[in-house]
């Protein structure tokens, strides 16, 4: 009987304890959500992935920059 009022006096204590610190730490800071997954492109004169927001279209396809797309575009004038 001791022991179980021993226990029991133990686990309030260590109860109050926990209530006690996290009325004193800062709350927790809010996650943004989670965005939604951008399709990815491949630029056609290295094959670099880049979403598809950020590259450049061209004649033929899509590319990561403009130096990319004047020599594709210079490599296949008939594309």
């Amino acid at each position: 009987m001791k022991l179980l009022l021993l226990l029991l006096a133990v686990f309030v204590l260590l109860w109050l304890l926990r209530a006690s610190v996290r009325r004193h730490l800062p709350p927790r800071a809010k996650t943004a959500p989670p965005t939604a997954p951008r399709p990815m492109l491949t630029c056609l004169h290295c094959g670099l992935h880049l979403p598809g927001d950020e590259a450049l279209p061209g004649r033929g396809g899509v590319f990561c920059d403009e130096a990319h797309r004047a020599a594709f575009e210079k490599a296949h004038p008939g594309s």
